[in-house]
Parts: C-alpha cells; sequence; structure tokens
C-alpha cells in the first residue's frame, strides 16, 4: 500500500535530519497516533497563540529546557497534483509557533509541480508581522543545516539567507505577473484595496463549511492567511457574497469548533463579511446571488456570479458600496 503524505515526510525527517543534533532533540510522531494533536507544552505538536489552536505539526525540535524552538509542517504536495492554491492550506499549521516567536518551516518535498510563489510573499511578510520567523524549504538537508547550527551565529546567517532567497523569489515573480504593481494584483485576485482595509471577496457558502466532502474551507483558510499577510497593515474584510449574515450566525453557533471555520472566526484583524453587510447593494444583485446561493460555481450559476461581481466590484472601488 502506498505511504501517505504524513508517512513519507516523517520518514524522511528521520532519516535526514536526523533525531538529535547538539543543542535540539527531534519531537515526532507514527502517523499511526494521536499525540501530535497536543499542546506542544505537554508533549504534543499543537502550537497555541492568544487561546487559538493553529493545527499539529510533523516535527519540532526541542531544546535542552524542554522547549520547542523549531517547528515543521511538511508534505508531499507536489507529488499530488496540488499545482495552485491547495498548497496554502497547510500554511497556518507552522504559523502557531511564528507567532510565539519561533522559527516555524513549511516544507514541500520537490516533485512534480514547483512551489507557489505566492507562500514565499506568505511566509516572508509573516516573518515581519508576527514575532518569530516563517521559512518556506524544499530540502531537508536544509532544515538539517538550521537545527544543527542552532544557538550559533551560522543559524542566524542560514536564516537571513533563506528569508533573503524567499523575497527575492516572490518578487521576480510578482514583476513577472503583476509588473510590481499591487492595482493589477488586486484587479486579478479579486481584492479591493482602500485606505486602511482590504477587501476580498469569494463565491463561499455555508454549505463549503457544513459538508465534509467539500474541500472550499480550506482554500478559504488559505486564501484569508495570503491576503492577510499580503497586507498585514490593514483591516481584512473577507467577503462571502453567497452567505448571509444568519448563515453566519449559524456557523458561528453550530461550527465553533471547525478548524476552518475557527481559524477564519478568530485571527487577528479578519473579519468575514456576507452579502447582508454591504451597504447599498441593489434588491435585484441581491436576489441574483440568494438564487445562487447553494448552488457550486459552474455553468448559469456561475454566470450569474459573475455578473453579479462585476457590479459589487465597481461598486466598492468607486465608493458607491461600502462594507459595514
Amino acid at each position: 500500500m502506498a505511504l501517505s503524505s504524513d508517512e513519507i515526510i516523517k520518514r524522511e525527517i528521520i532519516d535526514v535530519v536526523g533525531i538529535s543534533s547538539t543543542n535540539l532533540d527531534l519531537r515526532i510522531f507514527p502517523q499511526s497516533s494521536n499525540d501530535d494533536q497536543k499542546l506542544v507544552e505537554i508533549g504534543g505538536l499543537t502550537f497555541s497563540f492568544n487561546n487559538v489552536s493553529y493545527g499539529s505539526c510533523d516535527a519540532a525540535w526541542i531544546d535542552r529546557n524542554g522547549d520547542a524552538v523549531i517547528a515543521l509542517e511538511g508534505t508531499d504536495a507536489l507529488n499530488r497534483k496540488s499545482s495552485g492554491n491547495a498548497q496554502y492550506q497547510r500554511f497556518h499549521h507552522a504559523l502557531g509557533a511564528v507567532k510565539r516567536g519561533l522559527l516555524g518551516i513549511y516544507y514541500l518535498k520537490r516533485g512534480i509541480d514547483k512551489i507557489q510563489e505566492d507562500l514565499y510573499g506568505m511566509a516572508y511578510n509573516a516573518t515581519q508581522k508576527e514575532s518569530g520567523v516563517y521559512l518556506i524549504i524544499d530540502d531537508l538537508r536544509e532544515v538539517k543545516a538550521l537545527v544543527d547550527n542552532y544557538g550559533t551565529s551560522n543559524f542566524d546567517e542560514l536564516v537571513d539567507f533563506h528569508l533573503d532567497r524567499m523575497k527575492k523569489i516572490f518578487e521576480r515573480k510578482f514583476s513577472e505577473k503583476y509588473d510590481s504593481s499591487w492595482v493589477k494584483f488586486s484587479i486579478k485576485r479579486s481584492t479591493i484595496i482602500l485606505d486602511n482595509s482590504v477587501i476580498k471577496y469569494a463565491g463561499r457558502m455555508m454549505r463549503n463549511f457544513t459538508d465534509g466532502s467539500q474541500r472550499a474551507g480550506h482554500i478559504a483558510v488559505g486564501e484569508m492567511y495570503l491576503t492577510k499577510y499580503y497586507f498585514y497593515d490593514y483591516t481584512f474584510k473577507y467577503l462571502f457574497l453567497k452567505m448571509t449574515a444568519d448563515e453566519r450566525d449559524y456557523l458561528d453557533l453550530h461550527k465553533a469548533d471547525d478548524k476552518e471555520w475557527y481559524l477564519l472566526r478568530h485571527e487577528e484583524n479578519v473579519e468575514i463579511k456576507t452579502i447582508d453587510d454591504i451597504i447599498n447593494l441593489s434588491p435585484e444583485v441581491r436576489r441574483k446571488l440568494m438564487a445562487i446561493k447553494d448552488e457550486p460555481l459552474k455553468g448559469n450559476a456561475l454566470k450569474i456570479y459573475s455578473d453579479c461581481v462585476k457590479i459589487v466590484d465597481k461598486g466598492l472601488r468607486d465608493g458607491s458600496l461600502e462594507i459595514s
């Protein structure tokens, strides 16, 4: 039977990085264990910050005082047809460690697909915003170098090298794709940049968070972190155009412990907005969006949604529409 992504990554960590170094010991659990879901303070691999849990990591390195100092979340996604924003979905797992001032690593094992350059920008900006450091790495030998040099001047030099590399990768792609223009980015990425806030709109619906077969909740979280860290000095209003305020309240009540919804509702400086929060929206546009609110965006539903989005986008940009 083929190995899971988690098992591949965990075996590789042990083989390449090893179980101990001069200053640090590896904490890792077999795939069959649930111990990784325990908080790191009580022997697990889950990092929390301000009472928000950010998901379990695959490994952590512990210093001689028993404190975790490096956290790693890994994936074999590049060998599993994850060429797009599916790569963002595990970004938050190491984020809790970064928020706590530690080194967080998102390791994407080299494969058929390439790492999305957006990830480098997200992690670099998270490092600017949070108290820790976030690195995107695709070679465990580089992780081993960081672990082996922890506590030395070489460690800081390695961290700076990776941050500089990430920044350059992101900036090069941003220049190629958007001419280094945030205005062009905003137009192509359903994002509206105002003076003190940024709005990103999407066709998320309640079913995305209540139906276990749906993956859109994972995508929503990934896109949330992308926008948050691209515009980390702004208030971020995440607008779900196919969701009502009552449905948002329902999810708050009945899905409070759902991982994706929990993160969306507890991330600092992020507000989930619905169609009911749009001031001056015409009844006709609202009626059309509500008629397709439970339908996947394809065929006629996609056409209706796209037509409505043009009106909403224009109104939010010219100020005739506002978000409460």
